[in-house]
């Protein structure tokens, strides 16, 4: 297992934690993530919500949310800090102005396509910046799209791309039949995607890992979706089970009571398919029961709020503060794999265990594939 370059960054292990919002991924569980020698993901999604005054001042709110949690997560460690921005969301521009002023390692922008983010960043006056900008993709085709245009508009590309494929969890970017049945195999979308990014890089001389995210639940599914092109694997689901999660311990909990059956897919306000924990308030809205709401900003571009049955950033929030009642959990197709809550330190471990295993039951004998896990 090799470290993972981004740049002039380098993370010890090739372990990034998704950033998973509202409030599940805050400075907690980045900061643990960071100290195991992985790289550390805060979601920016709603993440003002935590504030006091963020029904009336939400775009302050979810600045200064940022801000504080990114500077928080920086005094619990040395190690490598992330932040995850959707492009959905109508102030992605200002976070991601934040989230590079403070000096993030990585900013990984998904949910949209992040074509004019270098523009922002020049028109900002931020041109010669520590923050390595990763893009999130569906398929080699998205990330061929995004590269050309930043080629050809800003002549520079993506530091990385994260695959993300139909088995993740939260938002999907796939059509609704694409997420169930025989999906297309995330090792496939790695190598069309690596394939893709290879003619950027030898043009632009410069290496772009290729990180993989989506159903990658042990040591071993890591080994084998590194073998299609991967250099490093993004964990989500994986991480909730831990003690340093920072959501509520209701949230944790189910998970640990989830059953395979009880993963499902709702279409989300967002108009994209949700891979969620089925519980009351799924129930109800799989049934097409509507949950009134009052909208005080429109904090997704792609969410029509007056016909939206119910608030997904108020049902995300509740559910990260153990609401259960009033939201949901999303999930990962594997979610329903956990059986206890640990230390990070103790997933990771267990992580690069199973990785080490798979190594030697191949007969692999480099050893710089090999890592020590942390005591």
């Amino acid at each position: 297992m090799k470290p993972l370059r981004i740049g002039d960054i380098e993370a010890r292990l090739p372990i990034i934690q998704g950033g998973m919002g509202v409030a599940i991924s805050m400075s907690g569980l980045a900061s643990a993530v960071a100290n195991a020698g992985g790289i550390g993901v805060i979601s920016a999604a709603a993440i003002g919500m935590t504030e006091p005054d963020y029904m009336r001042n939400y775009r302050a709110a979810n600045k200064r949310a940022l801000q504080r949690e990114i500077r928080k997560a920086r005094s619990l460690t040395d190690g490598l800090i992330g932040v995850n921005i959707m492009m959905a969301l109508t102030d992605h521009e200002a976070l991601i102005q934040v989230a590079v002023e403070e000096k993030v390692d990585l900013v990984i922008m998904g949910a949209g396509l992040p074509l004019r983010i270098p523009g922002m960043l020049a028109e900002a006056g931020l041109t010669d910046f520590h923050t390595k900008l990763a893009v999130k993709v569906s398929s080699g085709k998205a990330a061929k799209l995004i590269f050309q245009y930043w080629a050809n508009k800003y002549n520079r590309i993506p530091d990385a791309v994260v695959v993300e494929g139909p088995l993740a969890g939260g938002h999907l970017g796939f059509k609704a039949d694409e997420v169930v049945g025989d999906v297309v195999p995330l090792r496939q979308l790695i190598e069309d995607t690596v394939a893709e990014v290879k003619v950027f890089e030898e043009k632009f001389g410069k290496e772009v890992p290729v990180i993989a995210a989506g159903g990658v639940y042990t040591g071993k599914d890591m080994y084998e979706i590194m073998q299609s092109g991967a250099k490093g694997v993004k964990f989500g689901t994986r991480f909730v089970t831990t003690h340093e999660c920072d959501a509520a311990l209701a949230f944790k909990e189910t998970y640990l009571a989830c059953k395979e059956e009880d993963i499902t897919i709702i279409k989300s306000p967002v108009g994209l398919p949700g891979r969620v924990i089925r519980n009351e308030f799924v129930g109800e809205i799989l049934k097409g029961n509507t949950k009134p709401f009052k909208c005080v900003w429109n904090c997704l571009s792609s969410c029509d709020y007056k016909k939206a049955p119910y608030c997904i950033a108020l049902a995300l929030y509740n559910a990260s503060q153990g609401r259960m009642h009033e939201g949901f959990a999303f999930s990962g197709s594997n979610g329903y794999r956990a059986t206890k809550i640990s230390y990070v330190q103790e997933v990771v471990d267990e992580i690069v265990g199973e990785f080490n295993a798979e190594v030697s039951k191949r007969g692999v004998s480099t050893k710089e594939l090999v890592v020590e896990a942390v005591a």
